[in-house]
């Protein structure tokens, strides 16, 4: 089954931990010292939205682009039910109601015009497996991005993958869905494949006991060191400018398992 299909139906649920508060927080005052308060700003990796609806009520005009059909679908359903609740503020629904969602390849994405700032969370950047590939996504933001503007993502290291989750199992359930999360982590390509099973209740009334339907997915991610990402942003004609261990947002270490880089264009 392809990535993201059906796990996008469960994705908030799943991934509930997920430090998006800790994350925009530390994003927004960035954005903050750099001047960029307001204006046009584009997250590659939208998702289910839950980061672009975060920088919509901040203040920004986002552009959420994913090449997952299924997560925006979600990212869009999440919005209209802002849109149609009695209790949400009008200013809510006002900065909501203003997102884009465009259904588009990072490797490849086009927008309309350029914006001040480009973000990525959760891992996006993984996603892609070859370092030319990577530059090219690189040198896409440098194109989009206003003169001196703020490209901000972060990815999991090498370290994570070999270290910490290569080869382990992980298995939650829920009431309604439980998955079983399988890692296999590659040294040589440093690639870790994700098997992911799900078991979702299905709507079956006729059956004593619950009934349950299995799904499949399969995920591939690549691990990075800080010192590759560095030479990714030169290539692609971007300024690097800081990088942060999402643990604390202090200075990464060998053993950081999330890393937070800012890079700047250099001006056009």
């Amino acid at each position: 089954m392809e990535a993201y299909s059906e796990f996008s139906k469960w994705y908030d649920e799943l991934m509930e931990d997920v430090p998006y508060d800790d994350w925009f927080d530390f994003v927004r005052d960035i954005l903050s010292k750099d001047g960029i308060d307001d204006g046009l700003v584009c997250e590659l990796g939208a998702g289910t939205g839950n980061f672009t609806m975060r920088l919509a009520e901040a203040g920004y005009d986002m552009i959420g682009v994913d090449n997952s059909e299924e997560m925006l679908a979600e990212a869009r359903t999440k919005m209209e039910k802002i849109l149609d609740s009695s209790e949400e503020n009008e200013d809510k629904k006002s900065k909501v109601s203003d997102i884009l969602y465009l259904c588009q390849d990072m490797r490849e994405f086009e927008l309309y015009g350029t914006v001040r700032a480009i973000v990525s969370v959760c891992d996006s950047i993984n996603y892609i497996l070859e370092d030319d590939e990577i530059i090219q996504t690189f040198k896409y933001v440098n194109n989009y991005l206003d003169p001196k503007g703020l490209f901000i993502f972060d990815f999991n290291t090498e370290y994570k993958y070999r270290e910490v989750i290569g080869d382990n199992t992980v298995a939650e359930s829920n009431d309604d869905v439980s998955f079983i999360w399988s890692n296999y982590f590659d040294e040589d390509s440093r690639v870790n494949e994700y098997e992911v099973s799900f078991f979702v209740k299905t709507d079956d009334t006729s059956a004593e006991d619950n009934l349950y339907k299995r799904f499949v997915e399969y995920h591939y991610q690549r691990g990075y060191t800080l010192d590759e990402m560095k030479s990714f942003i030169e290539k692609a004609g971007l300024v690097f400018v800081d990088a942060y261990d999402a643990d604390g947002f202090g200075e990464p270490t060998e053993t950081s398992e999330r890393i937070f880089v800012v890079a700047k264009e250099k001006g056009k």
